[in-house]
């Protein structure tokens, strides 16, 4: 089997994220952090989509906002969103990560999200300036080819669509903390899940968006405290970072 799917995912990086499905919508199981950081990363997505937009419901701010979750995994950051109002397509290449996705939202309501097996490299030619909006939260620092990566991410964008990114940062302290002690002292990640060879720092990733006729409107430091079992913001952004940017007419 080659060790890539496609410019941007490679199979170790599916098959790992892959044997966490067991457990992976418990809040203290597989994937802890990814549903604390929820309650940062969802009023981040809301406030940047809804800042030049008028909301007519206030339960719903996110009413018939097209929403492309790349990297969905099993949909814990898909069905809140949706739950706001949002039309969300979720994708991810593992199929059993889908499945499950697809089962746990099987009595969400008529706006559950829409699920795919599939890579970004062949969702993005058919869905051209069709969002308006992307969510790659914990997602690029597994990828191979972030370049190619953040040009389909726009090419899928409307003009004045927004891409928000949550990532650990590419530094020493992130991976002491994010990696060694995460993973091997506090057991809060998964063992192996990150790989310090694919981080990258939110300054390269605003160079890129730049480049592929973005702007960026904000980067803001992330936090994990473990013992709170909680997300915070924080000055620097040595550790994690948020970005969040808009495609220019």
């Amino acid at each position: 089997m080659s060790d890539k799917i496609g410019p941007t995912v490679d199979v170790v990086e599916i098959e790992r994220h892959s044997e966490l499905k067991n457990n992976w919508w418990m809040p203290n199981g597989s994937v802890p952090c990814l549903h604390s950081m929820n309650d940062l990363r969802i009023p981040y997505i809301v406030d940047g989509i809804t800042a030049s937009r008028t909301i007519i419901n206030d339960d719903l701010p996110l009413a018939n906002i097209r929403i492309l979750d790349i990297g969905c995994g099993g949909g814990i950051l898909s069905e809140p969103l949706a739950k706001l109002g949002a039309i969300v397509t979720g994708i991810d290449p593992s199929e059993s990560l889908i499945d499950l996705a697809i089962e746990h939202s099987k009595n969400f309501g008529p706006n559950k999200p829409t699920y795919y097996c599939t890579t970004l490299e062949e969702h993005a030619p058919t869905h051209q300036n069709h969002y308006d909006a992307i969510v790659a939260s914990e997602v690029i620092s597994h990828l191979v080819n972030k370049e190619l990566f953040f040009k389909l991410c726009v090419e899928t964008l409307k003009a004045g669509g927004k891409i928000f990114v949550t990532a650990p940062n590419r530094t020493w302290i992130a991976y002491f903390l994010g990696i060694y002690l995460a993973e091997n002292v506090l057991k809060v990640v998964a063992k192996g899940l990150h790989d310090y060879e694919k981080f990258i720092s939110p300054e390269d990733v605003s160079r890129i968006l730049e480049k592929n006729n973005c702007k960026v409107d904000n980067t803001r430091g992330l936090i994990y405290l473990p013992f709170l079992h909680q997300w915070q913001w924080m000055y620097f952004k040595s550790l994690w970072y948020a970005l969040e940017a808009t495609k220019l007419e």
